[in-house]
């Protein structure tokens, strides 16, 4: 277990980057995961609740309804995920959530956003990132488990084949593969996790983020 002195803060932290591949890996040592398309956030939780854009920005305000759950945990644990907003089948559309985002806080007629966790840096203030992948997902898990409404828990499958084809089907925009094993490598594009794109899934006209 990571020891709890000097863990780092949110405002210390950048997420993990993925590298792109055309293809699933043919190796065993993989968890699979749906890809989501939305905006990247970190959050704390607990008292000092707060949600951090990929570029540093506060987007606490921007999406209050996740902010409110993650401030209702426990304080000291940083999560990783994607702020999102689904459709009924549970598909992200990124321009509803972009539109939403653009006005940067709650308004009439808003749609609601669910923020889909799939990792946790820091827990209960014990620094996770050299912890395994899937120790970290055992601990997600116990930090999620009574806690629902905005929030999404991103489990994984070992079948990255079965999960890009159903990606296909319903038209996700991906699949993203994780190195049993690995470390959480904050601010570094690694080969330790990719992601397999549907064909067309980005429209090519899609404005720079």
């Amino acid at each position: 277990m990571p020891r709890g002195d000097g863990a780092p803060t949110l405002d210390q932290l950048c997420p993990m980057l993925l590298t792109e591949r055309k293809t699933i890996p043919r190796e065993a040592d993989w968890l699979y995961e749906i890809k989501y398309d939305g905006y990247r956030v970190l959050a704390s939780t607990g008292s000092t609740a707060q949600l951090k854009s990929r570029g540093g920005i506060d987007a606490t305000a921007w999406f209050p309804e996740v902010a409110a759950v993650v401030a209702d945990m426990p304080s000291g644990s940083v999560l990783d995920g994607e702020v999102c907003v689904l459709d009924d089948l549970g598909r992200s559309n990124f321009d509803r959530l972009h539109a939403r985002a653009r006005r940067k806080g709650w308004y009439e007629g808003a749609d609601l956003v669910v923020y889909c966790v799939f990792d946790v840096l820091v827990a209960m203030g014990r620094d996770f990132r050299p912890v395994a992948l899937e120790k970290r997902k055992a601990m997600l898990a116990k930090l999620l488990r009574s806690h629902g409404g905005q929030v999404l828990h991103v489990t994984g499958v070992d079948d990255g084949d079965w999960l890009y084809r159903s990606a296909l089907e319903l038209k996700l925009e991906g699949v993203v593969g994780k190195r049993l094993g690995s470390p959480y490598q904050d601010g570094v594009r690694s080969t330790d996790w990719i992601k397999v794109k549907r064909p067309g899934a980005v429209p090519l006209e899609r404005f720079k983020r």
